[in-house]
């Protein structure tokens, strides 16, 4: 039986499809799942399925338990507000799942890409993030439901901090300090992959999807995530509204801290920014775009400045340099 096969069954079995045949359109799951889209009586649904090794040049291997943890940061983001997140029609074997496709909602990666850049769309993602981790944050059940460390460590920790302080020693102590403390955290719950290739625009607002890395614990991981996606675009298209994008999440997300002092947070959202941006250009998921390597020296150079000499993210985000000086 082929891994089609014991999808459509798995389907079959969870009431999704009939008895005749089903066609399992592939879509572009990225570098670490299959995701397909399957037509039914009732509408369109999306399947999508982890994979042990992600599709990098480097050898990345992850756990396939990460696509449970993202139905359950589904289920609890449509918790805070129903519009935040596809709904979960069903879980399937292999850590596979089931949700419903959303029409006519671009993908935000590729409106930016088309230098397609609405500020008032990039302030409500920051407000978003923000509703997830003050709805989460101090909260002993949230905590329980997604004790997922090794995971977060294995998708997020090792490939972008300490893969690069492997590979230079000037910076090695920095980078393994800052990796020591996001994984001590535990403030909120973190999505962990909040970029614009993972957010639709819809008509509502914000659409949040691949939550596969999703933990609890440091809420200013996924700030400077996002934020990072923007400036990095920012530097490849040379769009000086991209920085205003930026900061306008960071602005929109700094107006709704409540849960703990925004100062420390945005300093830590600083020093992640600055390593994540360096991981862009030297870590395990290089970003496919960078690929002048005028682009990648600019990106280069500011974030080991700033690993050495942290700014707060929104300090960072008003000094960010687009071209070289």
């Amino acid at each position: 039986m082929t891994a089609d096969a014991d999808i459509i069954d798995a389907l079959r079995a969870a009431g999704l499809v009939g008895e005749g045949d089903v066609v399992l359109s592939p879509l572009t799951g990225g570098v670490s799942c299959e995701v397909w889209k399957v037509e039914t009586p009732s509408g369109s649904i999306v399947v999508k399925r982890p994979l042990p090794q992600l599709r990098v040049a480097a050898e990345w291997h992850a756990p396939v338990e990460r696509g449970t943890s993202e139905v359950r940061w589904l289920k609890r983001a449509r918790g805070v507000d129903p519009g935040m997140a596809p709904e979960v029609l069903a879980e399937l074997p292999g850590h596979a799942f089931a949700m419903r496709f959303l029409p006519d909602c671009p993908v935000w990666k590729d409106e930016l890409m088309a230098g397609r850049v609405d500020i008032g769309f990039a302030a409500h993602v920051g407000q978003g993030i923000a509703a997830v981790h003050a709805a989460t944050a101090h909260n002993e059940g949230d905590r329980t439901d997604f004790p997922n460390d090794e995971m977060f460590r294995a998708l997020r920790v090792d490939p972008f901090l300490l893969h690069v302080a492997r590979l230079d020693s000037e910076l090695a102590f920095a980078l393994t300090a800052l990796a020591d403390d996001v994984s001590s955290r535990k403030i909120a719950l973190v999505h962990g992959d909040v970029s614009p290739k993972n957010i639709l625009v819809s008509r509502a607002g914000p659409v949040f999807l691949d939550a596969e890395c999703a933990v609890y614990g440091d809420p200013a991981f996924d700030l400077a995530f996002c934020t990072t996606h923007l400036l990095l675009k920012a530097v490849w298209s040379g769009e000086a509204r991209l920085n205003d994008a930026a900061a306008a999440l960071v602005a929109a997300y700094r107006a709704a801290i409540g849960w703990e002092d925004a100062g420390g947070l945005l300093l830590r959202a600083g020093k992640l920014a600055a390593a994540l941006l360096l991981a862009r250009v030297e870590g395990k998921s290089p970003a496919p775009y960078l690929t002048d390597p005028e682009h990648k020296r600019i990106v280069r150079d500011q974030a080991r400045a700033l690993i050495m000499a942290p700014q707060p993210i929104d300090a960072l985000v008003a000094n960010w340099k687009r071209t070289s000086p």
